[in-house]
């Protein structure tokens, strides 16, 4: 009997493609997209709003427990609702996305976010991305994939995304904070990232968008028969 409604655990380093692959590998297949990433991305946003220390997991954990945040999908895409508000451009910001991996290495952050993304999951007929898809949020997902590319690949293509956005960086600059970003979130305490044992390693660097989103389908498809 084919298993419909199977979970698809993406994870890989920022940069990766990870997202937009996600999305289109849901949208082939019905599933809903889960944005890990942009839920994390909406914490580190609203304590910048409110002036709260990136390092103080406290605060953030209190505050994340009296905030909303809501993924909706739309004509445009996924959108990111705050506390009822539209923030999903606000959240690809520069400074949003220097600071997200900070807020990330909390593990009161983390454990509040997880029981979220496990809620919206536990029905199965999800993509969800991140860091720790596989290792913590949905340690059973039929599919396990571990995406990444190379340092120089992922800051090209964070670049030509940024200029769609109408946002000004450098490539090397991007390079240099991907880099970091890589250390951080491999070197954290709370859920680092790293490959599941039973994750399938896909280097994105030599494919398109569309050629790694049609690896993965097969992948989906095999484990749905």
């Amino acid at each position: 009997m084919m298993k419909k409604n199977i979970q698809i655990a993406i994870d890989g380093p920022a940069g990766a493609g990870k997202s937009t692959i996600a999305k289109i590998v849901a949208e082939a297949l019905g599933f809903t997209y889960i944005d890990t990433g942009a839920m994390y991305r909406a914490v580190t946003y609203k304590a910048m709003q409110q002036d709260i220390y990136l390092d103080d997991e406290t605060k953030l954990a209190n505050m994340l427990a009296v905030s909303t945040i809501d993924l909706k999908p739309s004509a445009q895409g996924q959108l990111v609702f705050l506390d009822g508000e539209n923030v999903s451009d606000a959240i690809r910001s520069n400074e949003v996305t220097a600071s997200v991996s900070q807020v990330a290495a909390h593990a009161k952050v983390r454990e509040q976010l997880v029981a979220q993304q496990q809620k919206l999951a536990a029905n199965g007929g999800v993509v969800m991305d991140g860091r720790d898809i596989a290792t913590h949020v949905l340690t059973d997902a039929e599919l396990k994939v571990f995406m990444s590319a190379t340092v120089e690949e992922r800051a090209r293509r964070r670049f030509l995304d940024n200029q769609k956005r109408g946002i000004v960086s450098s490539i090397d600059k991007l390079q240099e904070e991907i880099a970091l970003r890589d250390k951080m979130d491999s070197e954290r305490e709370a859920s680092p990232l790293i490959q599941a044992e039973d994750a399938i390693f896909l280097d994105t660097t030599t494919l398109s968008i569309d050629e790694a989103a049609q690896a993965i389908l097969r992948l989906a498809q095999e484990k749905m028969l």
